[in-house]
């Protein structure tokens, strides 16, 4: 008998083999390489009412979260309790348990959202674990940095942060600003690299003007570890009233500016490895 789609005129007897060798075990990418059947409407037909074995089935990742929610359901937890408890979106709570009646309260609304905020404070924890772990293995894996690796994360670091000479304005001339006591550290770390000596440094706090001025310098004096004499007068930035500052509170130390003098040659250093190390990247093979 032809079939339907022409290139198959046998297809009782195509069939008669799929389904023995569906009985066999084989999967449908391994009937179609075995009959050389490549018609995926086609395929179907020929295995139509037998199931496939249970070796091809897929587990279902979320089944255990599924059984959980609708347990949960049943005891009487709202859908914002079972999201927080499973960590799952309300979307599949919803999807899994909405066949099941709607529970009667069983706690007062106070007692309710104690619960919810239970909940979701083991949320938070369990996500903030996670991040943490994964930050702590991430630094672990750098390892001891060598000094040609210190030099290329110095250069890249001075580029993106670093005062940089233009062609209408000639300023060859090594100067830093950051508000990241971590990223001045090593900068700094990067220039003793460098040979530089301290007292070439020109250091000096930037922050707003309605700020503790005093406790912002005696912080980066800290984090420098100099007296907070040997800083320069403070640049003190003038306050827009229309402005709404976030910068605010104890944690707001403005920024500290490092000037290196005499640094001209340098700067034209790390200028040329910065396009030394692009020209590199670009270099790399695929």
């Amino acid at each position: 008998m032809a079939h339907p789609h022409g290139k198959y005129a046998d297809f009782e007897g195509l069939r008669e083999q799929a389904v023995a060798l569906r009985r066999q075990g084989y999967s449908l990418r391994q009937i179609r390489d075995e009959l050389q059947v490549h018609n995926k409407e086609t395929l179907q037909r020929l295995v139509e009412g037998e199931p496939p074995p249970e070796w091809t089935k897929r587990p279902r990742a979320k089944d255990d979260l599924r059984e959980r929610a609708r347990e949960l359901r049943q005891q009487g937890r709202t859908y914002n309790q079972i999201q927080a408890e499973l960590g799952c979106s309300k979307s599949s709570v919803s999807l899994w348990v909405r066949d099941l009646p709607h529970p009667e309260p069983k706690c007062t609304p106070e007692e309710q959202r104690a619960r919810m905020n239970e909940g979701l404070a083991r949320l938070h924890a369990s996500r903030d674990q996670e991040r943490q772990a994964t930050k702590l293995t991430a630094a672990a894996a750098v390892g001891e940095l060598s000094d040609r690796e210190l030099f290329i994360a110095g250069v890249a670091l001075y580029w993106a942060e670093g005062a940089k000479d233009k062609p209408h304005r000639r300023t060859e001339v090594l100067q830093f600003i950051n508000s990241d006591p971590n990223v001045i550290r090593l900068f700094l770390r990067w220039l003793e690299l460098l040979e530089v000596a301290r007292d070439r440094l020109t250091l000096r706090v930037s922050i707003h003007e309605s700020a503790d001025v005093a406790a912002a310098e005696q912080f980066w004096a800290d984090v420098v570890d100099v007296d907070v004499s040997a800083l320069s007068k403070a640049t003190l930035k003038k306050h827009n009233p229309r402005t709404v500052r976030k910068n605010t509170g104890d944690t707001y130390h403005g920024c500290l500016v490092i000037y290196v003098r005499q640094s001209a040659d340098l700067y034209r250093r790390m200028e040329g490895s910065w396009y030394g190390i692009v020209g590199a990247a670009a270099r790399r093979p695929d």
